[in-house]
């Protein structure tokens, strides 16, 4: 079954994206979750459409989406958290405690487009993340854990 996303469906696609789903996928949860609509021959129409009058618009969220990640490349992020002996954490470090210090920082996002390479962190180190800020633009971010003072 091919359906038009409508909007950015995470491991599936981006908004106004064709896709190939299976049937049961696209009829029980991608459609009447409003992700999606069926990719007839006029939704198609429609689609090309809207996307020769929104490519400016893209572009400039392109262009703004680069500027984020080169203030992103300058950023020395440190988090820091209770460690035992060894450098092991007490609990972890995930993709929302790098969002909470990005936004101490003054960048506000979803956590949802960040993704901590190797799910969550238990150890003390150096690691990478990224961040999706737009289709075309991926920001590799790299980011200490340190053990805190007290």
């Amino acid at each position: 079954m091919e359906l038009i996303l409508k909007n950015d469906v995470p491991n599936l696609g981006f908004k106004d994206d064709i896709v190939s789903v299976k049937n049961g996928y696209g009829r029980n949860f991608l459609i009447p979750k409003g992700l999606a609509v069926l990719a007839t021959s006029s939704a198609r129409k429609v689609l090309a459409e809207n996307i020769k009058q929104s490519e400016f618009k893209q572009k400039k969220i392109i262009d703004e989406a680069t500027k984020i990640s080169k203030k992103l490349d300058k950023l020395e992020i440190k988090i820091s958290a209770k460690s035992g002996s060894g450098g092991k954490l007490f609990g972890s470090i995930s993709n929302s405690d790098l969002n909470s210090e990005l936004s101490n920082l003054g960048f506000e996002f979803d956590k949802k487009i960040i993704k901590v390479q190797g799910g969550n962190i238990k150890r003390l180190g150096t690691y990478t993340a990224s961040i999706r800020l737009h289709r075309d633009v991926i920001n590799e971010i790299t980011f200490d854990v340190i053990k805190s003072q007290e």
